[in-house]
């Protein structure tokens, strides 16, 4: 598989895209500082993956983000870019990763953002509807 390589959710590899409803939090995990909390997130669930939320780029402190010149490919959704979190504890290079272009099969996700679980708690959300 090619960087360019395209593909389309399909049977094969299903992907679905739906709104969250409630509120997402997240925190770090070396003190509690609050990253984000939004009730506008998105769930990406994606076949032999973890389902991952999606939140506004808006919603999250982005005095926490650092960009990185980090890039990683995925034909379903395409490149991905990324964030280190810095607090005033640590840097914790590319936690948190974004499409700026998604594929039109998850054109949802664009202006959104999502951590790296082992670098963040989300202490509180809702089921999804």
């Amino acid at each position: 598989m090619t960087s360019s390589e395209k593909r389309i959710p399909g049977p094969d590899h299903p992907i679905e895209v739906v709104e969250h409803s409630g509120l997402i939090g997240v925190v770090t995990q070396d003190g509690g500082k609050v990253v984000a909390e939004t009730t506008s997130a998105v769930t990406l669930t994606e076949v032999g993956c973890p389902a991952v939320h999606y939140l506004p780029l808006a919603d999250v402190d982005q005095a926490l983000l650092e960009r990185t010149d980090s890039r990683t490919y995925c034909p379903y959704k395409g490149e991905a870019s990324y964030y280190s979190l810095v607090t005033p504890e640590k840097k914790i290079a590319d936690a948190v990763w974004f499409y700026e272009e998604p594929f039109e099969a998850v054109e949802a996700i664009a202006g959104r953002v999502a951590f790296y679980p082992e670098h963040v708690e989300i202490p509180f959300e809702a089921v999804s509807d």
